[in-house]
């Protein structure tokens, strides 16, 4: 008989994003400081605020994406999910606090 498996982890991956959150009243960019390109980047919003509604985006290295965020107390209230993919394949999701 074996005893448990162990998982196997792979060496960690850094997010590869930057928010400015100085840009202006309710506006936000996104950079993808990575190495990589990603894909699907797709924001959700949970709580209070809102935002419009956009398709996935692929941002190359350097490449910025700009959203608007509006809401009373977004730091109290609000939290933004960022999802995306890198080039193998593999889903990642992101809590982003106000």
């Amino acid at each position: 008989m074996t005893g448990p498996r162990s998982p196997t982890f792979d060496s960690a991956y850094p997010v590869p994003f930057h928010i400015e959150r100085d840009a202006g009243p309710r506006r936000y960019l996104l950079t993808n400081n990575g190495p990589e390109p990603v894909e699907g980047v797709a924001l959700s919003l949970l709580g209070a605020g809102v935002m419009p509604a956009s398709a996935p985006s692929t941002l190359q290295p350097g490449e910025t994406l700009e959203v608007s965020i509006s809401g009373r107390d977004l730091a109290r209230s609000t939290v933004l999910v960022v999802r995306w993919f890198r080039p193998n394949g593999e889903e990642y999701l992101w809590r982003v606090s106000f």
